[in-house]
């Protein structure tokens, strides 16, 4: 039996990543890049650098604990940099990668289509709730079959 080289052990792994299955290293890189918080942050990073104090201006209701986790979590998967200079105060820079610019992309999209389809959304909630109790429930109209 024949060794493999690193390199052809990522190959073969790369190949045979599933985001369906959720023990792959996708599935859980997926669950998050979905958080909100973590869309927030690098929406607001793609028009370029912002100090962190900047971010917590711009993205409201994030708590500087979950801001400071989002940010870690962000540089350690090679989304953003962190720039430390040291002053007084201490000022800290955040920037998207190559990466995190490609994937700023699609996420701000995400967050423009939300903002551009929310009351198409509201109506679809109120059209929703209107119903008869019960209504819309069963196989063929979206509850689970089995």
């Amino acid at each position: 039996m024949a060794t493999m080289t690193a390199a052809q052990r990522r190959e073969q792994e790369r190949s045979a990543y599933d985001a369906f299955m959720r023990d792959c290293p996708t599935n859980q890189l997926l669950g998050r890049l979905s958080d909100k918080w973590v869309s927030l942050v690098v929406a607001a990073l793609a028009g370029g650098p912002r100090r962190y104090s900047d971010l917590r201006r711009k993205i409201a209701g994030v708590s500087p604990k979950m801001l400071t986790q989002t940010l870690r979590t962000l540089e350690r998967d090679g989304i953003l940099t962190r720039a430390v200079t040291p002053s007084v105060p201490v000022r800290v820079d955040y920037e998207l990668t190559p990466l995190g610019r490609s994937l700023g992309g699609l996420l701000t999209a995400v967050k423009d289509w939300a903002e551009e389809h929310i009351e198409e959304v509201h109506a679809a909630r109120e059209r929703y709730e209107k119903q008869e109790p019960g209504a819309g429930v069963g196989v063929g109209a979206g509850a689970p079959e089995g």
